[in-house]
């Protein structure tokens, strides 16, 4: 049967406190583990923190989506020897390195999916700002050389980037809707046109809410179309500290970072399994407040 599992980011957990306490990465682990996380997402390109990673969730059961930036194709190499020694569900390449011709882009694509073979590790490619997939229509012109890249899809990223008109116009949706063809993973963060991550509890914010969870409906049901019987779907949940969150004047969230990204869990447990029952996959607007 087909699965959802719901990652924290360690990335997220950082700066929630007030009074300016960073816990430990033991006991940020214990958090995630209790309430209910599958898994984690952390950078994937040291031995020793990746080994100290490892030790960490040791007994907890929690799995791991390892985060790397190369900029060549053998920057790779390091990142998918870890995963073969410490085990991930995927790594996730952001590709630090902004070509300006799809035709350059081909031969670093091309040799980070040979070593993924190679390696036996999925590969996702995450669609992110300052990065090679940038720009959405430069994006959308390398999976028209490349169909099949097996892409992570963190729509937030082209939403503030792009500055769509909203309410989203059809050929908007449609580009959209492309890349979620090929996602294989999912990052969790709800953005505007303006803001890359907003404050999803504010009842104001609720139309920026309410495309993202049509976009992941939108996402979730192609892949459980495509997907195997057996196959785990991955949704990391994203919100970052400042610069992402946005801060008071004193450089505090503005709301709850952790409750809003259990809120943010539950709304992905929630389309999963309205997922599973027959639907129009292009409808928007649709969503109650979960």
């Amino acid at each position: 049967m087909q699965k959802l599992l719901v990652f924290q980011s360690l990335w997220a957990m950082e700066r929630l406190r007030r009074d300016g306490h960073e816990p430990t990465l033991e006991e940020n682990i214990a958090r995630i583990a209790e309430t209910g996380f599958d898994g984690i997402s952390a950078h994937y390109t040291n031995r020793a923190d990746v080994l100290r990673l490892h030790e960490a969730i040791s007994g907890t059961g929690l799995r791991i989506e390892g985060v790397c930036f190369p900029r060549h194709v053998d920057d790779l190499r390091h990142t998918l020897e870890l995963a073969q020694e410490f085990p991930v569900s995927h790594i996730d390449l952001q590709a630090d390195i902004r070509p300006r011709r799809v035709e350059d882009c081909l031969p670093l694509l091309d040799g980070w999916m040979r070593l993924a073979e190679e390696a036996g590790v999925p590969v996702f490619i995450e669609t992110h700002r300052n990065r090679i997939t940038s720009d959405l229509p430069f994006t959308l012109d390398l999976l028209e050389q490349r169909p099949d890249l097996p892409l992570l899809a963190d729509l937030s990223h082209y939403l503030v980037a792009r500055e769509f008109a909203f309410p989203m116009e059809d050929e908007s949706q449609r580009q959209i809707q492309r890349i979620l063809h090929n996602a294989q993973a999912f990052h969790g963060r709800i953005g505007s046109c303006e803001q890359i991550q907003i404050e999803i509890s504010f009842a104001h914010h609720r139309p920026w809410v309410d495309l993202f969870l049509d976009w992941w409906d939108y996402g979730f049901r192609h892949w459980r179309s495509r997907a195997p019987d057996n196959a785990e779907l991955i949704f990391t949940c994203e919100l970052g500290p400042r610069p992402y969150a946005i801060t008071d004047r004193d450089g505090n969230d503005s709301t709850d970072r952790w409750a809003e990204s259990l809120l943010l869990k539950t709304m992905a447990q929630t389309l999963w399994a309205q997922a599973a029952r027959p639907a129009n996959t292009a409808k928007t607007g649709a969503h109650k407040p979960c």
